[in-house]
């Protein structure tokens, strides 16, 4: 497939080093979305996914549902490939689970022709570099191809691309329960647990009849508390302590102007929790550390407090992985670390109403020449990502790759309005 807009005066040659392919770090949405827009664009993809099928990571919190429905889940380049391969896509104001859209939409889509071949499942990208020069060399660094280190199952060996988009997301790497951002000093064990677990499924017996501990202040809290809620009419003796750094905490309800109206009555749902006392809400305690009890575990605050549980779920949101890309020179804002130029538009401290405005290849360059964080990890620590964000950040590197300056810089998305003002946002997986 190759677009018209190729055909355009403002087109140049294209940005990759000739003959190699980009690769794409990723299988997840917004990979596959950046697979699919650079094969509109003519140029030549390898997809490198560390998981066994696309998607993989989403199945970590597969039973949660989205707050966008499918319209706003579906990148349209990858949708007029899915097209071509006679795929139809479900109800598009219908909400679908993380589950979903790995087995109704990715599957399909890195099932279709145009990409199977590109993708190379359990291979995961150990390093990134330039071939022959590490980063304190400069000369001919924007000829040289990258070389990726890569992991597989009969062992390691390098890739050489012409570019690259690191789409590999974060929720591998979720942030320390502790306010100070390091990981407990003491060993919690199996008492500490990471993500959303699903309580109501798989996860049930473990959570059944206990009392749990939240740790987070954002959606990945919110839908957990929710859950736990439900397990405690199933199972009596299940109880939900909410665990809050912030003494402030009524601003982490959301607001009902949020045109995502499920992420906005996710809000009001857990404010109905805490107001009838079906959770207790525990506001300004810092975690300082996590220690493993004969019968369950101890949260203590740099205060001093003390919170004892059974068990406790980290839900403080997550962080990139940046150390396969140390040999690389990137310019990332040295708080969210996130691009430099994307940060001030998504840093809580900083960007509190309203719409993160929508943004691309220009915002997300580097010093590097042709690399590009994408997705998540481009989010950096900053919160609520939506996909509809990941997928014009990856039309326009797509586009920017291809030598299209105009189509590049070009906006083509309207994000919805957020309706609230925090200083703090929430720590939502995504979407």
């Amino acid at each position: 497939m190759t677009l018209s807009l190729l055909d355009s005066p403002v087109v140049r040659a294209p940005r990759v080093v000739r003959g190699l392919p980009v690769a794409v770090i990723g299988a997840g949405p917004v990979g596959l979305a950046a697979a699919a827009h650079l094969l509109e664009r003519g140029l030549e993809v390898v997809v490198l996914e560390a998981g066994a099928s696309a998607g993989s990571a989403m199945h970590a919190w597969g039973h949660v549902r989205l707050f966008s429905p499918w319209r706003s889940v579906v990148d349209a380049a990858a949708e007029r490939l899915l097209a071509e391969q006679g795929w139809r896509a479900p109800d598009r104001e219908a909400l679908p689970t993380g589950r979903d859209v790995a087995e109704q939409y990715l599957a399909p889509l890195a099932d279709a022709a145009p990409l199977r071949p590109r993708i190379r499942y359990g291979t995961a990208v150990t390093a990134v570099t330039r071939q022959g020069l590490d980063r304190t060399r400069t000369r001919g660094r924007a000829a040289a191809p990258f070389l990726l280190r890569l992991r597989t199952g009969s062992g390691d060996e390098e890739l050489l691309a012409g570019a690259v988009i690191d789409a590999s997301g974060t929720t591998t790497s979720p942030s320390p329960v502790t306010a100070s951002g390091l990981p407990p000093l003491s060993a919690a064990g199996d008492r500490l647990v990471s993500g959303i677990p699903d309580v109501l499924g798989v996860d049930r017996r473990r959570f059944a009849g206990r009392r749990v501990a939240v740790v987070g202040s954002g959606h990945t809290a919110a839908h957990l508390l929710l859950a736990l809620d439900e397990l405690s009419r199933l199972e009596p003796g299940t109880e939900a302590v909410w665990v809050l750094r912030s003494a402030d905490s009524d601003r982490l309800y959301g607001s009902a102007e949020d045109e995502l109206t499920a992420r906005a009555s996710l809000g009001s749902a857990v404010r109905e929790l805490v107001e009838k006392g079906r959770v207790r809400r525990i506001a300004g305690f810092a975690v300082s550390d996590v220690v493993h009890t004969s019968d369950g575990v101890r949260l203590v605050s740099s205060a001093g407090d003390i919170i004892e549980a059974d068990i406790a779920v980290t839900a403080t949101g997550f962080r990139p992985e940046l150390g396969i890309l140390r040999e690389l020179r990137l310019a990332l804002d040295d708080v969210v670390e996130a691009p430099v130029h994307l940060a001030p538009l998504i840093d809580p401290e900083l960007h509190s109403c309203g719409t993160v405005p929508a943004h691309g290849a220009a915002e997300l360059a580097h010093p590097e020449p042709g690399f590009y964080l994408a997705g998540m990890k481009s989010y950096g620590r900053a919160p609520t990502f939506l996909l509809l964000t990941g997928y014009e950040q990856v039309r326009s590197i797509a586009a920017e790759l291809a030598g299209d300056d105009e189509a590049a810089r070009r906006v083509e998305l309207v994000l919805p309005e957020t309706g609230g003002c925090s200083a703090k946002g929430p720590d939502s997986p995504c979407c």
